[in-house]
């Protein structure tokens, strides 16, 4: 039985995530299946993206959390969510962050700058980072994180891969969204 230092799971991001990927069997083959996606997914990222604010515009519970400036955005803020529309520039501002985020998980090594910026996705969405007015509830990415993982998977199933690329390419994404899942609920935590 391998012993965890559960206290320096908490302090130690390299080490929760050696915990995690080990734990989810996480491997170098996930990683390639990711990465061989990569040619397929990324010519419809815009697409996904589209998906997915079209998706948050749909809820004020979702939509209302781009209401304050956003972090790096510099141009006019919107006063009430009738004028945030879907081609606002804050929210193409953060349409274009969306698009680089999931050309980074499907390109971008996974060493430890890319774990330090996948927990940056989770705590810019919390008052810890970024613009301190912002604070989305923790249902609200997990909402989130599901309709993604959604969106990831029907794409993945719509290229009619066979079947060996498929599993391992919905496996891997599933173990990557898992994890990308956990850097983010540990911002919550009291």
């Amino acid at each position: 039985m391998q012993s965890i230092d559960e206290p320096r799971l908490e302090s130690d991001l390299a080490y929760r995530f050696q915990y995690l990927t080990e734990f989810m069997g996480f491997t170098a083959d996930d990683i390639a299946a990711i990465h061989g996606a990569a040619p397929l997914l990324a010519p419809l990222v815009p697409t996904l993206v589209d998906a997915v604010y079209d998706k948050l515009h749909q809820y004020d519970a979702t939509w209302r959390h781009f209401l304050p400036r956003q972090h790096g955005f510099e141009g006019a803020t919107p006063i009430s969510l009738n004028e945030l529309t879907i081609d606002h520039e804050q929210i193409k501002f953060r349409k274009n962050h969306l698009g680089r985020y999931l050309a980074a998980l499907v390109t971008k090594p996974y060493d430890g700058k890319m774990l330090e910026y996948l927990d940056m996705v989770g705590k810019i969405h919390t008052d810890k980072a970024g613009s301190a007015q912002i604070q989305v509830p923790l249902v609200q990415m997990n909402v989130l994180m599901g309709f993604v993982s959604d969106a990831i998977i029907a794409t993945i199933l719509s290229f009619n891969l066979d079947r060996d690329t498929e599993s391992r390419s919905l496996r891997a994404f599933n173990k990557l969204l898992w994890l990308q899942n956990d850097l983010i609920t540990r911002h919550y935590a009291a």
